[in-house]
């Protein structure tokens, strides 16, 4: 700041009266209400989308299956055969905190090395609810994420058309070890 702007600056406040002595003014302390926003790096990589959505009719029951994967895997998984070593239960959550729950649950499942889990969604009682729009994205992203071998519709004691079994790629750690297994059974 120049000495002019100084001098002007001073004048123009001379005859100005700090708030804090006056007795009608109380000052409050300074709180900050809210937390500091942080980035979930894991979530920078979530390539599930949100955009347009086909809506799944409630009457249309979950299906899906990769290329390559036997009709007998689906069957067991269809028939509940398969245990299911950890679930996710999606209910009553805004469509983007589902988005975000199933991303890092399907990367830990992976990580964890598990093979079949639970995704519990929800059904709506008509086909517009949010329930069912959520059960409509969840069908979706699964299809996105190269790690889901296939899925379908759980059975009623697990949440029938509620919720889907989901069956995961087996991890190079599985593979390995599968392999160790059945090695040592043809020698």
């Amino acid at each position: 700041m120049s000495p002019d702007d100084a001098s002007l600056f001073l004048d123009a406040m001379g005859d100005v009266e700090p708030l804090k002595g006056a007795a009608n003014v109380h000052w409050q302390p300074v709180r900050n209400l809210r937390a500091p926003t942080r980035i979930d790096t894991l979530q920078l990589d979530n390539p599930l989308s949100t955009g347009f959505l086909d809506i799944v009719p409630l009457s249309v029951p979950l299906a899906f299956r990769r290329d390559g994967l036997q009709h007998g895997v689906i069957d067991k998984l269809r028939s509940g055969k398969y245990p299911q070593q950890a679930s996710l239960n999606l209910l009553r959550q805004p469509v983007e905190t589902c988005r975000q729950m199933l991303f890092s649950f399907i990367l830990q499942a992976q990580e964890d090395n598990l093979r079949n889990v639970l995704v519990i969604h929800g059904k709506g009682r008509d086909d517009h609810s949010h329930a069912n729009i959520v059960r409509s994205y969840v069908a979706r992203w699964l299809t996105e994420l190269d790690d889901v071998q296939a899925y379908c519709t759980a059975l009623p004691h697990h949440g029938g058309s509620g919720a889907c079994y989901v069956a995961l790629r087996k991890t190079a750690l599985a593979k390995q070890d599968n392999w160790e297994r059945h090695a040592k059974r043809s020698r």
